[in-house]
């Protein structure tokens, strides 16, 4: 099921020259997710929302100093290999091209409704965060632009006393950032920012003074309201039919009357890069001292490292954990190495923490951390067998579906 029949060609295009306010200027009045940067009319990369809510983006830099080379496609590229790139890029619209030519994007919501009619075997609870993060009505912009960039996510629920009521998102922050601050004009600068003379250009410091202001906002000023829910036991293209029809990316998940977790476009994304194997295979050293996590449960953490970066293949994958005499009321001190043995090299996580779970999530920001920057602790000498590349691709490779 290759992706021909939903390329746009129709998507918004800026210079590289371009300033970043009309570059957020863009993105609010259309609603993109990304927009396409060209210089000198050939293609140079993509700026994406999550770019503009970095710290500190001065609004007359220009966009070149934004681009993202995310992962180019193939127009004759199946579903599931752009599935896998999108989480590999971390954007949700990608380039298309046709040799080398730049023939359109792809969007995560175009994908996902060419899918939608193969995901009824699956629900809601196949695909889920169950362990997500929340906000209060009263919490600050400033307090969710920080969790958002800390938890590396794109929503966040807004609890009131146990019930879900509204929900806010990166697209969300742009969007009321970008509007406040385009009433905000003239002003003092600052004083680096004038000219001689005493002569005032005015604009930059008025509009960072109105950011920082707007950063102290509770977040419920800024939330969608009510918030779109579903359910653990809704069919998932269901879900995903609820999403697009109300131009959504998330729904928060209930049980009962309560957030039991939340399921976005990523998480649906992501099922669509499964394999046939249901568990990495997964060598633990010292097994016995996995007290508060389970096998299992360290299998799916280095999964999800794993997923968002579909373009790493992992070929093996080594626990090593080791017990301290040192202890925090009777939790002993542990420490776990997690090595990764991939198709793009060898990487190696080390952590600390009181409990092997702890350990081991420290072990595994490493690892992501190294991943991310493009780190490599040693280059592989090991290459995949033609048996172990169907194990790893085995799904977009023989079109078979899995239940997780």
């Amino acid at each position: 099921m290759d992706i021909r029949d939903i390329v746009s060609t129709e998507f918004e295009t800026v210079d590289a020259d371009t300033r970043v306010s009309e570059l957020e200027g863009a993105i609010r009045e259309t609603s993109a997710r990304a927009v396409v940067v060209t210089d000198d009319g050939e293609y140079s990369g993509i700026v994406t929302q999550r770019q503009l809510t970095a710290a500190g983006r001065d609004p007359d830099a220009k966009a070149r100093g934004l681009v993202w080379h995310a992962s180019s496609v193939d127009v004759d590229d199946d579903v599931r290999t752009v599935a896998r790139l999108m989480i590999g890029s971390s954007a949700r619209l990608l380039p298309v091209f046709d040799g080398d030519e730049l023939v359109g994007v792809v969007t995560a919501e175009a994908l996902l409704s060419k899918v939608a009619p193969f995901l009824r075997v699956l629900s809601v609870a196949d695909v889920y965060t169950p362990d997500f993060v929340t906000a209060s009505p009263e919490t600050t912009l400033g307090e969710v632009l920080h969790t958002l960039r800390e938890e590396r996510i794109t929503h966040l629920p807004v609890v009131d006393d146990g019930r879900p009521v509204g929900i806010v998102g990166l697209s969300d922050l742009v969007d009321f950032t970008a509007r406040e601050m385009h009433r905000s004009r003239g002003g003092s600068p600052a004083p680096e920012l004038q000219t001689g003379g005493g002569r005032s250009r005015g604009g930059f410091g008025e509009r960072a003074g109105e950011l920082d202001r707007m950063l102290d906002l509770p977040v419920a000023d800024v939330m969608t309201e009510p918030v779109e829910t579903t359910t653990l036991g809704q069919r998932l293209d269901e879900a995903v039919e609820a999403m697009l029809a109300a131009e959504i990316s998330s729904l928060v998940v209930t049980d009962g009357d309560e957030p039991a977790g939340i399921v976005t476009a990523t998480d649906v994304l992501r099922a669509l890069t499964w394999t046939d194997e249901t568990r990495l295979p997964v060598q633990i050293t010292n097994v016995d001292l996995l007290d508060d996590i389970t096998r299992e449960e360290v299998a799916e953490m280095i999964e999800d490292v794993t997923r968002k970066y579909g373009d790493l293949g992992v070929l093996e994958a080594n626990v090593y954990l080791h017990e301290h005499d040192e202890r925090l009321r009777g939790t002993p001190l542990i420490l776990a190495r997690i090595r990764l043995f991939t198709d793009k090299g060898h990487f190696v996580g080390t952590g600390e923490g009181y409990g092997a779970g702890h350990a081991l999530r420290l072990a595994r920001n490493v690892v992501e951390r190294q991943i991310l920057e493009g780190k490599e602790y040693a280059r592989t000498k090991k290459h995949p067998t033609e048996a172990e590349s169907s194990k790893l691709f085995g799904w977009w490779l023989t079109g078979s579906p899995r239940r997780k």
